[in-house]
């Protein structure tokens, strides 16, 4: 198990400290070079596990291949097991048909309304077609005293076919094998031409990709539990970017590739799409609200699941957009892998599998590309008139080239904390992936779906159990979560002038005059030492982790901080003026990363 330590990093830069005591950025150029140096060069001695062998080296053996292999019988399977759901939960005909109505309206209005070029050329006409018939219906269900009788369920069929065979995903191995190769060594190209400052040492190789992106955790642990059970891995998520550095982890880990959700709408993009339609993602268009097709959505994860496909869910749905941990999770899919256990334990079938492992993950970076976005998008909801509303728009490639430049040539870094495996009920598992309870002994999790004896469907029991789950998993998060010197000071500015200004609201405290802003500098001092002193407390009660900056002089995790803070917006959220005191540039950005660090009660040390 690989952890940062709290004993071992206060005691390594315990001569640091005193040698740094009286250390002022701004009056000592030189010795802030130098410490620039050391960080790099701490970079890459921060020893981490690198690439771990594959548990699984065929990756014919994987479950995402196979079924990919077996993607028409699945499909088959898929639709005929929809279908029978559907029919039941309408319970009459009637309901049906008026269902379909419902369904057809919708989509004719979605292709007029909110057409996207990954739509389908004959969608159009399938829908218009699909009106015309339920028009026809219509006319001959009056006339006709035994329609029902004789009732055509083709259209219903036929429409969720279409939407199972949209949602369905694919992997194909050749585009694994060469995404797993290319990608890791652009990243190390750019990384260390990027390091250097030096288009001619583009083929160094100073520096691996692992060096900036850092698994840590509960590594080994997963990695025998994957051998054993079926993968759930449950991320936060704050970046367009999450996707792409846990994929890296992920093989980085040496795991077998999971299947994950992903917008219709990334389809828009052609490279995207190719990658997207070759490497085990599958659909989710957020445009289709009907019950059908979320239907059609949950019973391809509870088949999937139920086979054993390692899969990753975001357990919040969507991108935090005020910068907080998640607090308000999205239960229906993951509802599904409860569904697909109690399915398996009820087939009596020896080869489903039973062991389902829940794995969260933190990722924790210093800057978040779209977050002057996503705070933007959080206050015009949550503020609605008290928020005046500004033009920011997504980042497109050249920012994003700019960005990942800037991230590289900065030596800052994103560190991935796997948490601590459970099973669907939050228990704790032992090496074999058996659950257990807190004084170590066994638990038979079968008989959490058994009612006189019988495993039965209970929508009411399984629900709450889901919603137990999603607890543990805030609660995981917030445990798992690595501290960032730039949360930490994000979060001291920002709560010196709430405090300051306790009579402002938020939205009046966003809008504060630069003059109102500055913060001396030997007071965010004394709030970063009280606030470190108890973020210690809490990492020694497992409540948090903290990266090893945390433990340095305060002075060095102030530059440390700024300096990862400021790697791509115009206005930086926290900077130091030139009399050597803390101020912000962009209020809303200062506000969204201060977030990160809600939820510790943290506010009464400032």
């Amino acid at each position: 198990m690989i952890f940062f330590q709290a004993k071992s990093y206060c005691e390594s830069y315990c001569e640091r400290r005193e040698k740094t005591k009286n250390l002022n950025i701004q009056e000592n150029l030189s010795e802030s070079i130098k410490l620039e140096s050391e960080i790099k060069e701490e970079l890459k001695q921060d020893k981490h596990p690198g690439i771990y062998p594959p548990i699984q080296p065929d990756i014919e053996d994987w479950p995402i291949h196979k079924l990919s292999q077996n993607k028409e019988e699945f499909l088959e399977t898929l639709v005929n097991d929809t279908v029978e759901i559907l029919i039941e939960q309408f319970q009459s005909l009637e309901a049906m048909e008026e269902e379909l109505a419902k369904v057809v309206f919708l989509e004719n209005i979605r292709l007029e309304k909110n057409p996207w070029k990954v739509d389908t050329k004959d969608e159009k006409e399938f829908w218009k077609k699909a009106k015309r018939t339920l028009l026809k219906r219509s006319l001959k269900q009056k006339d006709d005293p035994d329609f029902f009788i004789n009732y055509d369920n083709q259209i219903f069929y036929d429409i969720c076919r279409r939407y199972c065979t949209e949602i369905i995903g694919n992997f194909e191995k050749d585009t694994y094998q060469f995404a797993s190769k290319a990608l890791p060594i652009g990243f190390n190209r750019l990384l260390n031409t990027a390091s250097n400052r030096n288009m001619k040492r583009i083929w160094n190789n100073e520096f691996e990709l692992t060096d900036r992106v850092k698994p840590f955790g509960y590594i080994d642990e997963v990695r025998e539990l994957a051998k054993k059970g079926t993968i759930i891995l449950l991320p936060t998520h704050h970046s367009n970017l999450d996707s792409i550095l846990i994929g890296w982890a992920i093989h980085c880990l040496g795991l077998p590739a999971m299947q994950y959700g992903a917008g219709l709408n990334l389809f828009n993009n052609p490279l995207m799409r190719y990658f997207f339609n070759r490497l085990g993602a599958y659909k989710i268009d957020r445009r289709k609200k009907n019950s059908i097709y979320m239907e059609c959505l949950k019973n391809y994860s509870r088949l999937s699941v139920g086979q054993g496909l390692h899969t990753l869910f975001f357990a919040g749905g969507t991108r935090s957009r005020s910068g907080q941990l998640e607090s308000k999770l999205k239960l229906g899919l993951l509802g599904t892998v409860l569904d697909a256990l109690r399915a398996n334990f009820d087939s009596g079938d020896p080869t489903k599998p039973t062991k389902i492992i829940c794995v969260p993950m933190v990722l924790s970076y210093h800057f978040v590309l779209e977050a002057p976005n996503l705070i933007h998008q959080f206050l015009k909801k949550e503020g609605q008139e008290k928020y005046f509303v500004r033009g920011d728009s997504i980042p497109g490639f050249r920012k994003l080239t700019k960005f990942v430049w800037k991230f590289f040539s900065r030596q800052s870094e994103v560190l991935i904390s796997l948490g601590k495996p459970m099973d669907l009920f939050g228990n704790d598992l032992d090496s074999e992936g058996n659950s257990i309870d807190k004084n170590g002994k066994s638990i038979d999790i079968k008989k959490y779906f058994m009612s006189d004896g019988k495993i039965t469907k209970d929508i009411q029991r399984d629900s709450e159990y889901t919603r137990m789950l999603g607890e543990h998993l805030k609660e995981r998060f917030y445990r798992e979560n690595i501290v960032l010197s730039s949360h930490l000071i994000a979060f001291a500015a920002f709560e010196i002038l709430n405090k300051k200004f306790r009579k402002l609201d938020l939205y009046g405290l966003l809008r504060l005059a630069p003059e109102d802003r500055v913060i001396p500098y030997q007071h965010f001092i004394k709030v970063i030492e009280s606030l470190r002193e108890r973020l210690i407390e809490l990492e020694k009660n497992n409540q948090v982790r903290l990266s090893r900056h945390i433990y340095r002089d305060p002075k060095i995790l102030i530059m440390d901080g700024l300096r990862n803070m400021d790697i791509y917006s115009a206005k930086s959220p926290l900077i130091e003026d030139k009399n050597g005191d803390i101020t912000s540039e962009d209020m809303n950005l200062l506000y969204f990363y201060h977030n990160r660090m809600k939820g510790y009660n943290l506010e009464q040390y400032v």
